[in-house]
């Protein structure tokens, strides 16, 4: 099965189960096992901190045929009732053969929300958006984005997993102004752990005049975790979409991705000739 998933991300400690947590899966995995009576686990497109927000997850379930019922719309309004309020499985389809939640996605789409208004976040978005202090110059923020659009070793925006590597294509970075609501547009193919929050929380200090927009530049060129790089706050940031490619292409999709990209040397990169 394929599940559409959105969910508040304040009182979950992040998408993935773990003990005596109240964890996004958790909650989603104990109420399908229940209404479908068999043991269910989910594998999403991405895993999410504590604190992050979705209106886009998505996930798939492999589970016995003859435990899904035939009407699907009728099985959303049943989790509807069950559900806590700040998790909602909008829509549920039968997977197309070859589809993997994870491995088959070509690119997610996020958005961090921020307001610079004088007097905080509004009550009803104070959840969802980060209330900046200071001023923010978007065209200093334009600049040294456009160091960070491509495909690049991003080691110094990325938690150290070891055997993971850190070559990412970002393939839209954008930051909108409207009045005092500033909103980061970030899409790639994958990211790495805490990577959009640290890319924000770099155009944040460039924002603000603290560094020059080619500070990035150096950045990028790095190989290991900067501590110059502040992650900015988990609230902010939202999953908004996760996009796939046509059905009859899911399964070369998914073993494209399943091949790990080795260490690069800054100049060797090239866009991989699946994206």
């Amino acid at each position: 099965m394929r599940l559409d998933i959105a969910y508040d991300g304040t009182d979950f400690a992040g998408w993935a189960r773990q003990r005596d947590q109240r964890t996004v899966a958790g909650v989603l995995e104990e109420a399908l096992s229940l209404v479908l009576r068999t043991r269910t686990e989910l594998t999403c497109a991405g895993r999410t901190d504590a604190g992050v927000h979705a209106a886009g997850q998505v996930a798939h379930a492999d589970v016995p045929a003859d435990a899904v019922p035939d009407d699907l719309p009728r099985l959303v309004r049943r989790f509807a009732r069950l559900l806590p309020v700040d998790v909602r499985i909008t829509n549920i389809t039968v997977a197309p053969p070859g589809f993997d939640a994870r491995f088959s996605a070509l690119r997610r789409h996020y958005q961090y929300r921020i307001t610079t208004a004088p007097y905080g976040a509004d009550p009803v978005r104070a959840r969802d958006t980060l209330a900046w202090p200071r001023s923010l110059d978007t065209e200093r923020i334009a600049r040294a984005a456009q160091h960070l659009v491509g495909l690049h070793d991003f080691a110094a925006f990325c938690r150290h997993r070891e055997g993971a590597t850190t070559v990412r294509e970002i393939q839209r970075l954008e930051w909108e102004q409207r009045g005092d609501l500033h909103i980061a547009y970030v899409s790639a193919d994958a990211f790495c752990w805490s990577m959009v929050r640290s890319l924000v929380g770099a155009l944040l200090a460039v924002g603000e005049g603290r560094r020059d927009p080619d500070w990035i530049a150096g950045l990028v060129t790095q190989r290991e975790r900067s501590s110059a790089v502040t992650v900015a706050p988990a609230h902010g940031l939202s999953l908004r979409a996760v996009d796939y490619p046509p059905n009859d292409q899911l399964q070369a999709r998914s073993e494209a991705t399943r091949r790990v990209r080795e260490p690069v040397q800054l100049g060797d990169l090239q866009p991989p000739s699946s994206e």
